[in-house]
């Protein structure tokens, strides 16, 4: 064998080698698509699309801390300071349909209060769709008219009941002009005891649902409006009405009125916060409509934004019973989503001769 043979014959071996590892390669499979979150605006900022379906999420929530001076909501209480502390999980969903947008909203909450045990809650949780609505939310009453004032104690003269089951159906054509109309459940409101408690006929086995009903009109500088509500349990019921003007330089302000059906009695809709004992005269009677509005009760207010981080707030409420308030803060921005927030509360009781100045320190970070 010459050596051009040999060089020959390794050639070709080693291309028969070569061939066999090239038909054994491992051929990587190709990556699969990325599918990246995509922003869902049709509903507000905040809203993405949940990956793979047509469901726009949207999640936030506060943090909450608070100190609290003697209690504007009760004079017999007369605990001096109180350190509280709040976070709440929000979380909405939308899905647009052939009858609208089918949309969600849940809020959960954890508290803790000094010297107590962390507390939770379902806040609200509830599902609309064509304009009704369904679940957990505040009452009509004070949700369709509005709150009374941009302050944390706006409440401290009661102005209608939170956090219960409804089924609401809202007119709203886009014009100006809204209705609604509530039905809503008369044992689930998380304040049931302020609108009587002990002092009215016992909820136990009882069925019917209140009824709240509204109208109004609003544009971008007026608004009015008036709503009612019927508690089926006290047969009684209240009224209120409200309007609201927006000025120049962004200044806002309210009035608003109530009238109870019968001024004495407690109801849902024309209730008290204050304590039984605050009610209760020397000889034992108690006289709850006094702790109430009585005939009739007034809310007026005014906002007045000092630059884009700083806004003063003043609220004043008045009742029949002769139960004064006065509250006043100021709502400071240093940086986006974090609220300071002092705040001040006169409240002057004409039954039990009795004055109470509360403050709030509230520092707040939402999300």
């Amino acid at each position: 064998m010459n050596i051009k043979s040999l060089l020959l014959g390794s050639a070709a071996a080693l291309a028969t080698v070569s061939g066999a590892h090239a038909a054994d390669a491992i051929v990587a499979a190709e990556p699969e698509p990325l599918e990246y979150v995509r922003i869902c605006d049709a509903y507000g900022t905040g809203y993405f699309f949940i990956p793979g379906t047509e469901t726009c999420l949207k999640i936030g929530g506060k943090v909450r801390t608070e100190g609290e001076w003697y209690d504007a909501y009760n004079p017999s209480n007369k605990v001096g300071t109180l350190w509280h502390e709040r976070v709440e999980l929000n979380v909405d969903t939308a899905t647009d349909t052939e009858y609208g947008p089918l949309k969600t909203n849940m809020i959960l909450r954890w508290e803790w209060n000094d010297g107590g045990a962390t507390a939770e809650k379902l806040l609200f949780a509830n599902i609309s769709l064509a304009g009704f609505t369904v679940g957990k939310l505040d009452s009509q009453y004070n949700l369709y008219a509005g709150y009374a004032g941009d302050v944390i104690n706006d409440d401290a003269i009661y102005d209608g009941p939170y956090e219960l089951n409804q089924l609401t159906y809202k007119y709203d054509p886009g014009n100006g002009f809204s209705a609604v109309i509530s039905l809503e459940d008369s044992n689930s409101g998380s304040d049931s005891d302020s609108y009587g408690g002990a002092w009215v006929t016992s909820k136990a086995d009882h069925y019917a649902p209140n009824v709240v009903a509204g109208l109004g009109y609003t544009t971008d500088t007026f608004g009015f409006k008036v709503v009612g509500g019927y508690d089926s349990i006290v047969e009684e019921g209240a009224i209120k009405a409200r309007i609201d003007a927006k000025f120049a330089g962004g200044v806002e302000a309210f009035l608003m009125g109530g009238w109870n059906t019968d001024g004495d009695k407690l109801n849902q809709y024309a209730g008290s916060y204050q304590d039984e004992s605050a009610c209760t005269t020397s000889d034992g009677v108690v006289h709850g409509a006094k702790c109430g509005w009585g005939d009739w009760a007034v809310w007026g207010g005014v906002g007045v934004p000092i630059n884009d981080k700083l806004k003063w707030n003043l609220q004043l409420a008045y009742t029949d019973s002769k139960i004064f308030e006065a509250t006043t803060n100021v709502k400071f921005n240093p940086v986006k989503n974090l609220l300071i927030e002092p705040e001040l509360t006169y409240m002057h009781y004409d039954f039990i001769n009795d004055d109470t100045v509360a403050g709030i320190l509230r520092f707040e970070r939402n999300f």
